[in-house]
């Protein structure tokens, strides 16, 4: 089973970009979009669909922001929008699909560079979904979770880490809070295969930074160790294009 994560940075844009020819030669079994920036509702029957995928979209409250949108093409999989926490749920930041034997999370973190009132968001968000995920585990049921986490874990994540220090993203307390993640026992599957590459998935639009790789790895798939046996590949697909982030893969039996 191949899964995909992609921050696609607006999902009219990228569907304009080539999104859905990218899906037909990918073939992901599940994709797990974030940042989609619309209301399937709103959207053409053609814009919102992919073919031969069902979905289910996570809608924020204000237009145009967030979003997440999950695509499987597994009959009998079921999907529902949010965590069950009003504050966090209505800016759309989650899609919880049952994949049978674990629960698959496509999350859009929040990013803490607006003002320390953000700042403050973002890591109750981080405390509120661990607690979460910790509670379905310590019930049996494994959780691999996916998304744009807008941290970058280690200075091998990011290209310049010395200049990003204070910089949200790169703070302290919030790299703390992905020790805390692994320390509670979920792995970071790029780093689980590949522990000194250097690869990143979000470059800045504004310094030309792709061409130059001047980026950080901000988008993950974490799993609980449980699931560690059934890990078969993780990657970052740099070549494709369509949005300032790539897609990131894990693919598991």
């Amino acid at each position: 089973m191949r899964l995909y994560s992609w921050n696609v940075n607006g999902w009219r844009a990228a569907y304009r970009k080539g999104l859905r020819d990218w899906v037909k030669e990918t073939g992901p079994d599940l994709l797990c979009t974030q940042e989609t920036k619309a209301d399937p509702a709103k959207l053409t029957a053609a814009e919102s669909r992919l073919e031969g995928y069902g979905s289910c979209w996570a809608v924020a409250e204000r237009a145009g922001y967030s979003g997440v949108a999950t695509f499987t093409k597994i009959p009998g999989q079921t999907s529902h929008a949010g965590l069950g926490i009003e504050r966090f749920d209505r800016e759309g930041r989650v899609v919880v699909t049952d994949c049978g034997d674990f629960d698959l999370y496509n999350v859009y973190f929040p990013n803490g560079k607006k003002d320390s009132e953000r700042l403050a968001f973002k890591l109750d968000f981080y405390a509120a979904f661990l607690a979460h995920i910790n509670q379905k585990a310590a019930a049996g049921r494994p959780v691999i979770f996916c998304g744009d986490v807008n941290t970058a874990h280690q200075p091998i994540d990011l290209a310049r880490p010395k200049e990003n220090q204070r910089i949200s993203g790169f703070l302290p307390e919030e790299r703390a809070c992905m020790d805390q993640w692994q320390q509670a026992g979920w792995v970071d599957s790029f780093r689980h295969f590949h522990p000194d590459e250097a690869r990143y998935s979000w470059w800045s639009q504004r310094t030309d930074a792709r061409s130059r790789d001047i980026g950080w790895r901000l988008d993950y798939f974490w799993v609980h160790q449980s699931l560690l046996p059934r890990l078969r590949a993780a990657g970052i697909a740099t070549e494709v294009m369509g949005s300032d982030h790539c897609p990131v893969w894990l693919e598991i039996i």
